[in-house]
């Protein structure tokens, strides 16, 4: 029996009734038309689906949408993180594209709570997300990267 849910999702309130057994990577994808958000494994294991729900990066495979209502999520979509997105440009971070919406997300959760991240930390921070092209160096520099220049953003922002 489907239930209401209202979930603001990139800032944006959206309700609508679900099965309670909708995942939130279906939601989003199926519902929302938010595809940037991959579906890989569908276990929580690859972390392709990672989304912020309320600033902390979750797998959106292993959460029913409902579980999600009245609580903020961010999608790929939802990053208005320049800084990050040109570092992962600028260092080739992307070679295939499926991980980099879970690394983009990672990276986003990792520099809110850790504005100078050593390697150790960005390293643990994309643990859980898989990428089979990139072998992890640029992606690592990527944000590393994004540390120094959000820190100087800031100083004279």
């Amino acid at each position: 029996m489907p239930v209401p849910v209202t979930i603001s999702v990139n800032g944006r309130a959206v309700s609508d009734t679900v099965e309670p057994r909708v995942t939130l990577v279906d939601f989003l994808r199926d519902r929302l038309g938010l595809t940037g958000t991959h579906v890989g494994c569908e276990q929580g294991v690859c972390g392709a689906c990672s989304v912020l729900l309320d600033g902390v990066p979750v797998r959106s495979c292993l959460l029913f949408a409902v579980q999600a209502g009245n609580r903020s999520v961010t999608t790929v979509e939802g990053l208005d993180d320049a800084i990050l997105l040109d570092a992962f440009e600028e260092t080739h971070a992307m070679q295939c594209g499926y991980c980099t919406p879970g690394m983009l997300i990672a990276a986003r959760g990792l520099l809110s709570d850790t504005p100078d991240p050593s390697e150790d930390d960005i390293r643990e921070a994309i643990s859980g997300t898989l990428c089979r092209c990139t072998g992890y160096v640029q992606i690592v520099e990527a944000i590393a990267l994004a540390a120094t220049r959000l820190r100087q953003d800031e100083r004279h922002g």
